[in-house]
């Protein structure tokens, strides 16, 4: 449309063509145009009396005209029947039904107030209705505006600001409840973040121990098999020198030392490897007893003591108690179960005691030395105690023992004599 409407543009006052008439050259122009660039030539040339020159704004050309002037030229009616056409279609159009496509909006129902379409009326929801042309229902409804308008009073209009403020107000309240509720949130997790902090710096703690309770344990013994280690290979060395003496005096003088030295190095008892079992595990701990953890119990959630405990025989002691010589770790946990042991050794003692008091003394005494003897240097402390227990037996046996012979000695010589 914006390319037609150029081509219906005179170049002259660049305007829709106005009465469009054509020069003998088949240029189109506006009449008043026309006049306009006539009047202006004849006044500045001298022509012949009877005929008016004009030049063509576009080719240039140079023309005569008639006396009557432009009104003798011919009307470019084609164009005129365009430009008219083109005019009524760029009108805007009465607005269309939306129920009935295409179909223009030229009636008033009055029932409803509202402009329809025929179809509306005839078959449509406004059928029977009472209608009334565009103009007649424009003459009656002009003043409805102002009725309306007059509806509109200052109190409804103050009640609407009001109202407009209590909305603010309680946007503004909702607004800060929901930021109070934000900072609570905050604060909340914060505080789980910083209680499972302390709990996992706790734990971690425990097992930082746990750690260093596995070094003091393994330390000195790896410690003790280097230095074994070191020994050996002094010896081999020393070894090797006694080989390659060639003097029988300093051969055999060195082979004494050396001698000596394997001796005492064969002698040397090495140390047994200690298996520690760190107790409890995290895994099964955690997925033991920390399901049951409440949010609000978080504080009082449980934290292990992580410890190792050494396992011997199938009983576990904790490290750090036994000294670092495995073999007489090995023993304690053979004596570990010596309280059947005891028992029946005190049995024993007994029944010696109440078959013959005298001589049973005498054997219980030497029951006891030779089981002294035979733990002797295995476990010091265990050994000791045990020792003292049977000790601490035996003399309450020994006393009950010596009473009981005492009165069935005069019983016997009440009896027989």
């Amino acid at each position: 449309m914006d390319n037609l409407e150029e081509d219906l543009t005179c170049s002259v006052c660049y305007s829709l063509f106005s009465d469009p008439r054509v020069l003998p050259c088949s240029h189109t122009f506006c009449k008043t145009c026309l006049d306009n660039l006539l009047q202006a030539s004849t006044n500045y040339s001298i022509w012949r009396p009877l005929r008016l020159p004009l030049k063509c704004p576009n080719c240039r050309s140079v023309m005569e005209l008639p006396p009557t002037g432009v009104d003798a030229l011919p009307t470019n009616v084609c164009l005129r029947a365009i430009i008219e056409k083109y005019q009524s279609d760029s009108e805007p159009r009465p607005p269309s039904c939306q129920e009935h496509n295409r179909h223009p909006l030229n009636m008033y129902c009055i029932q409803d107030r509202q402009l329809i379409c025929g179809l509306c009326l005839t078959v449509g929801q406004h059928q029977g209705h009472p209608i009334d042309d565009l103009q007649a229902a424009f003459i009656r409804e002009k003043q409805t505006p102002s009725l309306l308008l007059a509806r509109l009073s200052d109190q409804r209009w103050a009640q609407a600001c009001e109202l407009g403020e209590q909305l603010e107000q309680e946007k503004a309240r909702c607004e800060g409840l929901v930021r109070q509720d934000r900072q609570e949130v905050d604060q909340y997790f914060q505080w789980l973040k910083v209680v499972l902090t302390r709990k996992r710096q706790a734990y971690i703690e425990a097992l930082e121990k746990a750690g260093a309770e596995v070094s003091r344990t393994y330390d000195p013994l790896i410690h003790r098999v280097k230095e074994i280690q070191e020994k050996q290979l002094d010896l081999v060395s020393l070894g090797s020198s006694v080989e390659d003496e060639d003097s029988p005096l300093v051969f055999l003088e060195k082979l004494h030392v050396f001698r000596e030295k394997v001796e005492e190095f064969v002698k040397t008892p090495l140390p047994s490897v200690i298996t520690l079992a760190i107790a409890p595990r995290a895994a099964e701990y955690l997925q033991q007893r920390w399901p049951a953890v409440t949010i609000g119990s978080l504080e009082e959630a449980p934290v292990p003591k992580v410890s190792c405990c050494a396992r011997c025989g199938g009983v576990e002691a904790e490290a750090g108690r036994d000294p670092p010589d495995g073999r007489v770790q090995d023993l304690r946990c053979k004596l570990r179960p010596t309280s059947s042991v005891v028992l029946l050794l005190l049995l024993l003692l007994v029944a010696a005691l109440c078959v013959n008091p005298v001589g049973g003394a005498s054997l219980g005494f030497s029951l006891l030395s030779r089981f002294s003897q035979l733990v002797h240097g295995l476990s010091g402390e265990l050994v000791t105690s045990v020792w003292d227990t049977v000790g601490s037996a035996y003399t309450v046996m020994e006393a009950a023992v010596e009473k009981w012979s005492t009165q069935l000695s005069s019983i016997w010589e009440n009896v027989f004599h």
